[in-house]
């Protein structure tokens, strides 16, 4: 890490820095505009310790005759004795001036500006001081001090300190959701990488390793995507090429005089044939065919039904009449199509049922034969792993690719794929569809 690198803004060291200026630079703001509101080195003019008594008094004195002011005096006496206003012989002393108390700015405010008020004495709690009315005359008076502490949280400090907690969790939840934002679209581009070009490349905005990061993961995608597109492309050659092969030696093969030697031939051909169609079509599978359509999946499942039940098989289907979904309408097709195949293959009777919820589609292709070992069941959903030893009757009988493209087709549907037990015997498998695509371009 460079020495300076917290002066670059757009790295995260900057940014984190900034954020930190920023905090306090807020938090000093916030404290500022709050002491210009309240005020604190104010008394709060609600907490009244006798001033208002005494400002009465004293401008009562000033606008009375200075014949009434001692039954003035006496009245004042005795309605407020704790004020302990007297007459005064002299004023204030030669070069006396307001003393700066807050609680004689706050008298004097109230007095006006015509009332001189000076300090005598201070004893304890209780301030002497002395009071010059307009025409000159001095009285005297006690001044109470509040002795009481106004509460932490009636004042502005609690109020400033709400206001500090706020902002910093307000700012780090923003420094916490900017920074890790960018992780969290790198995530969910790899869990909805798909091989098809649909998606779109990760932004590259952010702090400098940000943009480094995605730049990177957008160089791995497109190389990764080349190398799919390069070995499904050779595969397809070889295909291609292997064809012509084929097609030659099966028209040979016709010539050959045995019998048996010649259905043999033509068996190993045709499953060389079946074996390239169904390798292209495992390798095609993560590519984008088709678009989501909303469809009656009800009727997909009667149109397998009807297909199966036509070669000679039981296949029944218990479901609903009709059942609307978004999916992609030929790879449903395809899928359940290569379940029913497993299924008739295993056992004598198969049964497609359909279940539906608000959110969720359910289809489960149940058969009657030995089924799959809970060790197996795994292992049975990846590519080209045949059956065990119970379902595996035929050697010949497929290459371990039916439940492979089901299952990835299911996932690209945003689904759920999973291989169960059925009682006594047989295995069910079922699909769980989401009714509603939220816009999802995504592939195995």
């Amino acid at each position: 890490m460079k020495p300076l690198g917290f002066l670059n803004l757009r790295g995260i060291s900057g940014q984190i820095a900034a954020l930190v200026v920023a905090s306090i630079v807020t938090i000093h703001v916030i404290i500022t505009i709050i002491f210009l509101v309240h005020r604190p080195d104010q008394i709060d003019p609600s907490i009244d310790r006798g001033h208002s008594q005494l400002a009465a008094s004293v401008q009562l004195l000033g606008a009375a005759p200075v014949s009434e002011r001692p039954r003035l005096f006496a009245d004042i006496a005795r309605a407020f004795p704790q004020l302990d206003i007297q007459s005064l012989a002299s004023g204030p002393a030669e070069g006396a001036d307001e003393p700066a108390s807050i609680d004689l700015h706050i008298l004097h405010r109230r007095l006006g500006r015509s009332y001189q008020i000076f300090s005598l004495a201070h004893d304890g709690d209780v301030d002497k001081i002395g009071i010059v009315l307009p025409d000159g005359t001095a009285v005297s008076a006690r001044l109470l001090q509040d002795s009481r502490q106004r509460p932490f949280w009636g004042g502005p400090w609690l109020t400033t300190l709400l206001f500090a907690v706020i902002s910093l969790t307000l700012l780090g939840l923003w420094a916490a959701r900017a920074l890790t934002a960018p992780l969290s679209s790198f995530a969910k581009a790899a869990e909805d990488f798909s091989l098809n070009g649909a998606a779109a490349a990760l932004p590259e905005r952010g702090p400098e390793e940000i943009r480094s990061v995605a730049k990177a993961l957008n160089r791995m995608r497109q190389r990764i995507t080349a190398l799919i597109d390069d070995r499904t492309k050779m595969l397809a050659a070889i295909s291609h090429d292997l064809r012509t092969p084929i097609t030659r030696m099966r028209l040979r093969s016709e010539f050959i005089e045995d019998d048996g030697h010649r259905s043999r031939m033509l068996h190993d051909l045709d499953q060389m044939r079946s074996m390239l169609e169904s390798v292209l079509s495992f390798l095609r599978n993560d590519r984008k065919l088709e678009s989501m359509t909303l469809v009656d999946i009800a009727t997909t499942l009667e149109l397998v039904t009807d297909q199966f039940t036509d070669m000679g098989h039981k296949v029944t289907y218990d479901g609903p009449e009709h059942a609307m979904a978004t999916v992609r309408p030929d790879d449903l097709h395809r899928t359940i199509t290569n379940l029913v195949e497993n299924a008739v293959k295993f056992g004598a009777q198969t049964t497609i049922r359909l279940m539906m919820s608000p959110e969720t589609v359910t289809i489960e292709v149940e058969d009657d034969g030995p089924g799959i070992s809970d060790a197996r069941k795994e292992v049975m959903l990846e590519p080209f792993v045949r059956g065990d030893e119970a379902r595996n009757m035929d050697e010949a009988s497929g290459f371990g690719l039916g439940l492979s493209i089901a299952r990835t087709i299911v996932l690209a549907h945003g689904g759920e794929f999973s291989l169960n037990d059925r009682q006594p015997q047989g295995l069910i498998v079922r699909i769980q569809l989401p009714v509603r695509q939220q816009s999802r371009q995504a592939a195995a």
